[in-house]
């Protein structure tokens, strides 16, 4: 019996080995865009476990001697506490879509719709990383931790993660009770899942935020005469000789489905961002990290 070239020895060591030579490009890309962030932030103004003194405040009972700055309570008869400034969620749980539709791009200028979402992500949890929060995976029920390690941990998932499905179908399950979690996909398939996960996640006390990420093709349908439409795995195939006709039909249904992720965000508390492989990747990062500041 002749063995599948794919799982064979030879082809899991190739697999492997253009994972890793991946690997760093990815985290340099994600680091520099999370320093963008950093360097343009200017403080959130919410008491944490950040790095930046905020202000003081009255001591409290609870309080312990190591938490009381000596120096500012000696002038005056009260004792004070020095506070810093919070900087993420205290738990933050990603979903990244790998299905074969998050491969797509429709020009070699932009990176496909995986490449970017995998950057947002990787991005945001080096932000969290730096705020000393825990963040994890749900696509592989990675347990929300800190640490560098665990930031190397989702950069290897997220760089080996391969679906098989045209779409991709979010994991509500693994979302720890009250914590923060990012959807970021495409959502072109069943919305079904998607609100299924939502209202589970919300019944849970998570709340979180979807980012859309679209290809601009996916936006403008620039497509005319004869045309062939084809989903990714190829299991769904559609030729046309008139594909301008088909535009204003195909425009009202992603403004339906806009509408209706929206629509979905709004009744669970979490909230909706659309961002544009075409767009620099920094515009969705620092939607991300207010939106965090927002209650996502």
């Amino acid at each position: 019996m002749n063995q599948d070239p794919a799982t064979s020895p030879a082809g899991l060591r190739h697999r492997a080995e253009t994972h890793a030579s991946a690997y760093p490009a990815l985290l340099a890309e994600a680091e520099h865009l999370a320093a963008t962030i950093l360097l343009g932030d200017h403080g959130r103004r919410r008491a944490g476990t950040g790095d930046e003194f905020w202000q003081y405040r009255p001591a409290e009972r609870g309080d312990g001697l190591r938490d009381i700055d000596w120096r500012r309570s000696a002038r005056s008869d009260a004792h004070f506490v020095r506070q810093k400034e919070w900087q993420a969620a205290q738990s933050v749980m990603l979903w990244v879509d790998d299905a074969l539709s998050m491969t797509f791009t429709g020009g070699d200028d932009r990176p496909t719709k995986g490449h970017r979402a995998r950057v947002l992500a990787l991005a945001l949890c080096v932000l969290l990383n730096k705020g000393g929060e825990r963040f994890g995976l749900a696509n592989r029920g990675t347990p929300p931790r800190r640490g560098e390690g665990q930031l190397g941990r989702i950069a290897t998932h997220l760089m080996a993660a391969a679906g098989t499905a045209d779409y991709g179908t979010p994991n509500a399950r693994v979302l720890p009770a009250g914590s923060r979690a990012i959807f970021v996909s495409d959502f072109l398939g069943d919305l079904d899942p998607v609100s299924k996960a939502l209202t589970s996640a919300t019944d849970r006390g998570v709340k979180g935020a979807l980012v859309q990420v679209l290809d601009p093709d996916e936006e403008a349908f620039p497509f005319d005469g004869r045309t062939v439409f084809e989903s990714m795995s190829g299991a769904v195939r559609f030729e046309t000789l008139k594909a301008r006709a088909l535009k204003d039909a195909y425009l009202d249904r992603l403004a339906a489905r806009k509408a209706a992720l929206k629509s979905l965000a709004r009744h669970t508390g979490w909230q909706y961002h659309c961002h544009h492989t075409s767009t620099p990747a920094a515009s969705a990062m620092l939607w991300l990290y207010q939106a965090l500041d927002r209650g996502a």
